[in-house]
């Protein structure tokens, strides 16, 4: 933007513009208000604030590490569900801790109204009906934002969080439109700027199944899938008791070969398949046309039947994602038990929008090259709620600590899915929208759900989190590393265990053993010894579920944090910033090409950049460790 252009009008200069309103814009902009900044959200329309265009729920594998870090943080998203789930359940509970992951079905109107209500009682926080064209520059720095009348708000640090509204278009048969989800406007004019600013763009696709009339489906042909009697909540502030209502089923039923053979004879109008669709799609959430030919061996796929929320008939068809034409996608909902006699109240559609090459961002989630300027949510190439929301809040945090003179608060993939998530989209970089999934952590085991508060809250301190949330955490620490420490001195004789242990269909011991000892055996959980521990002290359930966890798989925790050890020390290593890769000898040509593009901020990011192998690492902690020596030798 040239400094002679004449504007409609200057507003007051506000620290931080957020654009966008979705999951990430809302965290985005909370945070950045709540650390005390000057904020203003831009959002196409205020109605569509933490809108859910696709799947009604919040959570589910993996997702629900990252719902529950946000929380751990200070974030909103935990605590948005918790007010407003329909259903929820802790999935993966047949398998050990490090998978377990809590989803909720969503009432996602009034999610959203919740969420819009939260924004607009948050202090020095402006909700501003709107859509930015343009971007505001200042001798390299962001200086704010130009909307569609002319006119130009100041800011010392903008959040770009525009989903998949930037360059929107939706398509379903025949039918293409330019638009944002759910028939929004799309933003359009705010493509030349990025371009203007040299930044790098992809064009990624998703999207998203029929929603149909709950008046004409016939259940009885479908599994019913009910909520858990026993309600964790997201967030680690809220108790159970506290956020428990009756529960919403959910249903199930599968595709068939009359289904396949609908989809197969239609092909050719599936603009997916015409070619009509530029757009990567993601890998891992295909839609029903991409499943029947990807796995033609299959002969039918699960279809989840949710309600959308409490006062709605319609149903979201998950499973079913298409882009077919109208009356494709009419017969081959009707050909599903249950949905014979289905009524579509919305179409299934693709929607294609631009979004940009992360790797030209930093750890705290801001453009190299512009300061000031930081990015979130799917504008960055991730799906899903959850990640979005996980990328705004850091993003805010670092926003706001940016204008405020602060450190810049980074997770790094150790300390949490968030890391990550992060560390995988500015270090490796990615060709196709990025879903978060468990095996995505290579330190999984620490890194559980159940433990995101002993993670990360004290982290947070100084940026969401208050003195008094940060001592209850530290007191918790302390009562679980207290009993753990008392399990291994007390010892039981096999007088006082071995009746239960026979109830509990374990081993008899013929010697003392410490409880401890007895937590490790599979069979035997710390609960269970409540009959042969007299002198156990009074503990809330989060602390006893830690302190069987810790216990039970204490061998192999202790291994991962001797890979953890490691793995700091690689990310201890520091690399100047302006560093000129050509310059380090013996490094290869694409290992320089990639170094120079990413501009590692330590050898551990460097390790981890696609096209980088273990010999250049050593070449380049040789060069390091050389330049050392002559710097000390010049001092």
């Amino acid at each position: 933007m040239m400094a002679t252009q004449q504007f409609l009008y200057t507003a007051q200069p506000v620290d931080v513009i957020i654009i966008g309103g979705g999951h990430a814009g809302c965290e985005a902009a909370l945070a950045a208000a709540r650390m005390g900044c000057t904020t203003v959200l831009f959002a196409i329309n205020l109605d569509s604030i933490a809108m859910m265009p696709c799947n009604p729920n919040i959570g589910g594998t993996s997702k629900g590490h990252l719902v529950r870090e946000i929380d751990a943080l200070g974030g909103e998203m935990g605590k948005n569900i918790d007010k407003t789930y329909l259903q929820s359940r802790m999935l993966n509970t047949g398998k050990g801790p490090a998978v377990h992951s809590l989803r909720a079905q969503a009432d996602k109107v009034q999610y959203s109204i919740e969420m819009k209500k939260t924004l607009e009682a948050a202090p020095g926080l402006q909700l501003i009906q709107a859509e930015v064209v343009d971007i505001h520059i200042t001798d390299g720095v962001i200086a704010g934002v130009v909307t569609r009348s002319g006119a130009l708000y100041p800011c010392k640090a903008l959040v770009m969080a525009t989903g998949t509204y930037l360059n929107g278009r939706c398509t379903w048969g025949e039918v293409s439109v330019n638009s944002g989800p759910g028939g929004l406007a799309a933003a359009v004019d705010l493509k030349a700027a990025l371009d203007r600013l040299g930044i790098s763009m992809y064009r990624f696709k998703t999207g998203t199944p029929a929603r149909i009339d709950a008046a004409s489906v016939d259940f009885s042909k479908m599994s019913e899938q009910k909520g858990d009697e026993d309600i964790i909540p997201f967030s680690f502030e809220n108790h159970a008791a506290d956020i428990a209502r009756p529960q919403v089923s959910c249903y199930l039923t599968h595709t068939n070969e009359t289904t396949h053979g609908i989809i197969r004879a239609n092909l050719h109008r599936s603009p997916m398949f015409s070619g009509d669709i530029e757009g990567v799609a993601t890998r891992y959430c295909p839609s029903i046309e991409d499943k029947v030919v990807r796995f033609a061996d299959k002969t039918s796929h699960q279809v989840f039947v949710e309600p959308e929320g409490e006062n709605t008939s319609e149903l979201y068809i998950s499973g079913m994602s298409t882009s077919l034409p109208e009356d494709v996608q009419i017969a081959m909902y009707r050909s599903v038990p249950g949905l014979e006699n289905s009524r579509i109240t919305r179409f299934g559609y693709a929607i294609e929008y631009d979004c940009i090459d992360a790797t030209q961002l930093s750890a705290a989630l801001e453009f190299k090259a512009i300061p000031g300027f930081f990015s979130a949510g799917q504008f960055n190439g991730t799906s899903g709620y959850e990640e979005a929301a996980a990328q705004g809040l850091i993003a805010g945090i670092n926003a706001a600590s940016r204008v405020l003179g602060k450190a810049q608060l980074t997770i790094d993939r150790s300390e949490g899915y968030i890391g990550v998530l992060i560390d995988d989209l500015v270090t490796k970089g990615i060709g196709e929208p990025y879903r978060m999934m468990t095996s995505r952590a290579e330190y999984r085991l620490i890194l559980r759900q159940d433990n995101a508060d002993l993670r990360l809250t004290e982290k947070g301190l100084g940026y969401l989190i208050n003195q008094d949330r940060h001592d209850r955490v530290v007191e918790k620490k302390r009562r679980i590393n207290e009993e753990i420490t008392r399990l291994g001195k007390v010892i039981v004789s096999p007088d006082a265990a071995n009746t239960l242990l026979r109830q509990l269909s374990s081993a008899e011991i013929a010697s003392g053993v410490r409880l401890a000892e007895l937590i490790k055996r599979p069979e035997i959980t710390y609960a269970a010894l409540e009959p042969i521990d007299p002198d156990r002290p009074p503990l809330p359930e989060d602390v006893r579920e830690q302190v069987n966890i810790s216990i039970k798989y204490e061998g192999y925790i202790k291994r991962q944090m001797f890979h953890v050890e490691q793995f700091k020390k690689l990310e201890s290593r520091k690399l100047p910033t302006d560093m000129d890769y050509e310059q380090v000898a013996n490094l290869r040509l694409e290992a320089r090409q990639k170094l120079n593009a990413i501009k590692p901020e330590n050898i551990g990011q460097a390790s981890r950049i696609t096209g980088v192998n273990p010999a250049d690492v050593s070449n380049l902690l040789v060069f390091m460790e050389r330049r050392g020596m002559r710097e000390r030798t010049a001092d």
